[in-house]
This record gives structure tokens, C-alpha cells and sequence, in this order.
């Protein structure tokens, strides 16, 4: 039962993922199989990192360091949406999931939730010999989650363009407003 649990609670917090991959990659067209994944490699280590860092030393981050991190989190998914709006008007070739600057950003930000799963793992008495199952679940879910995003987003920008790279920068800024204030 608590596997079932495990592959849940990955598969929740690949959900932003997902939607992160599909919304930062409507920009990008003809991506190559093996850039997208390069990018669902490194989403899937900042993922799954975050989550055991966060159980490593879960009541030290709870106390001190959680309630400024969500909020870099929030600048962090901001910067990556106002930048796909800002593409989407210029005539430079875009680059939101390009670059591995960009990568990481959208890694880091959008694994604030696991950062935070992990504390509340540590805080529930969740040891060490209960982690192997809980983060092979995340790295495989997160490499997933974001492979679909990345052809589904990029499909979709190949079609809608211009509009598909707004939407998708509006909702970046939407996921980070989220993350602190948990609107929805």
C-alpha cells in the first residue's frame, strides 16, 4: 500500500511538470528527441533532488528557509513566463527550454512542491529505508511528465504559435503566483 501511495504522490507532483514542459516548450519547433531528453533528465534530477534534500533536512528547512523559497520559486516561473511573452512579440528566435540557464530555472522553480513534500516526509518519521521507492518514482514520473509536455507543447506551438507562446507565458506567471499563495 504505501508503494501505491509513493507513485501517487510522484505522479501529483509531476503534474506542474507537465505543465510547465508543455507551456515553456510551444515555442520550440522540430525539437529532437535527444534535447527533449536532456531536458526531462534534468527536470527529473532537480525533481527528485529537491525531494530527498528536503527529507535530508526537513525540520531545519521547515523552520527557516521554506517561506523564502516558495517565493523564489514564484520570481523564478515569473521570469521564465514574462520572458516567453516578451519572445513571442520580438523577431529573435526563441529559447525558453533552449538553454540550460532556462532549464534549470524551470527545474528549480517548479520543484519547490518536492522541496516541501520531502520536509513533510521528514516530519512524519518517513526514514531512509522508505526513500528508495518515493524518489525512483519521482525521477521516472518527472522524466515522463515532461517528455509528453515538451512534444505536446511543442506540437501545439507549431500550430497555434504566437498565441500558444502568450498563453503559455501567462500561465508560467499564474503557477508561480501559485506557489506561495496556493490560489488553486
Amino acid at each position: 500500500m504505501e508503494i501505491i501511495k509513493d507513485i501517487l504522490l510522484a505522479a501529483s507532483l509531476c503534474a506542474d511538470c507537465f505543465a510547465v514542459a508543455l507551456c515553456a516548450s510551444v515555442s520550440m519547433k522540430g525539437v529532437r528527441w535527444g534535447e527533449v531528453m536532456r531536458i526531462a533528465l534534468i527536470f527529473a534530477v532537480i525533481q527528485t533532488a529537491f525531494l530527498f534534500i528536503g527529507w535530508a533536512f526537513g525540520d531545519f528547512i521547515a523552520r527557516y528557509i521554506i517561506k523564502i523559497v516558495s517565493y523564489v520559486g514564484m520570481a523564478l516561473l515569473a521570469f521564465v513566463g514574462i520572458s516567453m511573452i516578451k519572445e513571442a512579440f520580438s523577431d529573435e528566435e526563441p529559447h525558453n527550454l533552449d538553454g540550460l540557464r532556462n532549464i534549470i530555472i524551470a527545474g528549480v522553480a517548479d520543484s519547490i512542491d518536492a522541496l516541501a513534500v520531502g520536509i513533510s516526509m521528514s516530519m512524519a518519521g518517513r526514514h531512509i529505508d522508505g526513500m528508495p521507492v518515493p524518489v525512483v518514482a519521482v525521477f521516472i514520473i518527472t522524466a515522463l511528465s515532461v517528455v509528453l509536455g515538451i512534444k505536446g507543447g511543442s506540437f501545439i506551438g507549431s500550430r497555434a504559435g504566437r498565441p500558444a507562446a502568450v498563453i503559455g507565458g501567462i500561465v508560467l506567471i499564474l503557477l508561480g503566483i501559485n506557489i506561495p499563495l496556493g490560489l488553486f
